[in-house]
């Protein structure tokens, strides 16, 4: 099971992720709406890519259900937070100087909300698992699992336009748009070091991980 979240997770770490800009062809107010938002986007995205990593590199089946409760939990609550603050970066730049921007702006800041939500609503399903119970305590991350994949394959529509012409071009020469070296030290990211105990046990063991 840790596989399959880590999986779901790596899908889901925002749009931004993505872009590759070749030509030259954006003007300098789209440039510096880029900036604005980049230069907040990406501290963002680094919680995300650590929480990643870190739920990538456990893959220990001899996890304790409690130990992997917490720190899913932990997780979760800070991609929430950071998919939260992506949506204010977006909606504070306000709408990007190109046709039919304010729209882009908006139903964009829409699903970086509804993602905050949809992982705050994970974590919530996490606290609730029995740990008692291993097997149903795998059954119940494998559930959870298969809604994080719904979450990283739907709604980004409104992301992959805002993300498009002359404004993707801007975003994706922003050092603050590109994709982030993830770092799994303590100091760097508690929460997402919590995230790694967590994937850990979303597999009793390593067999099972795969089957599942």
């Amino acid at each position: 099971m840790n596989k399959k979240l880590a999986a779901a997770l790596s899908g889901g770490a925002v749009l931004v992720l993505t872009l590759s800009g070749c030509s030259d062809d954006s003007d300098d107010k789209v440039n510096d709406w880029a900036k604005k938002v980049c230069d907040q986007v990406q501290p963002q995205l680094q919680k995300i890519a650590n929480a990643n990593a870190a739920i990538q590199e456990q893959t220990a089946d001899n996890s304790k259900p409690a130990d992997v409760q917490k720190t899913d939990s932990a997780a979760f609550q800070q991609i929430s937070q950071a998919y939260k603050a992506l949506g204010a970066a977006v909606d504070s730049a306000g709408p990007p100087p190109v046709d039919d921007g304010e729209t882009t702006q908006k139903e964009a800041v829409k699903e970086l909300n509804a993602s905050s939500t949809a992982y705050a609503n994970l974590r919530t399903k996490v606290d609730a698992l029995d740990t008692g119970d291993q097997a149903k305590f795998a059954d119940g991350l494998k559930g959870i699992a298969d809604e994080l994949n719904k979450i990283s394959t739907n709604g980004d529509q409104a992301l992959k336009k805002l993300q498009s012409g002359k404004v993707g071009t801007a975003m994706s020469k922003q050092k603050g748009c590109q994709k982030p070296t993830a770092s799994t030290s303590p100091a760097a990211a508690p929460p997402a070091t919590a995230s790694d105990e967590a994937s850990k046990s979303a597999s009793p063991t390593p067999s099972q991980a795969e089957k599942e």
